[in-house]
């Protein structure tokens, strides 16, 4: 494979990674208010699982070195937004 697909690989896994990451980020934000926290939770899951799967499908093409290279971007995300996030729960005040 050549470097331009490689690197067009590494953006879609971070692109990935974003919004799967994002993704529960947004959900757990709005689950103390959910009126069906189960159907939340799970519709959340199966969006982002459905999502994941599909674009590590494409991003492999029959190729592994594809798909380690879109995994590297989805865990690069991943850290960068935990140093963003922080990884303690914030606690609102009353």
């Amino acid at each position: 494979m050549d470097k331009i697909t490689l690197f067009l690989d590494l953006l879609a896994g971070m692109g990935l990674g974003l919004f799967y990451f994002s993704g529960i980020w947004w959900t757990l934000r709005r689950l103390p208010n959910a009126r069906r926290p189960a159907f939340l939770i799970l519709g959340s899951f199966a969006l982002r699982m459905t999502a994941c799967a599909l674009v590590f499908y494409l991003v492999m093409d029959g190729h592994w070195d594809g798909l380690i290279i879109a995994l590297l971007g989805f865990l690069l995300i991943r850290r960068v937004l935990i140093r963003r996030w922080g990884t303690r729960p914030r606690l609102q005040s009353a």
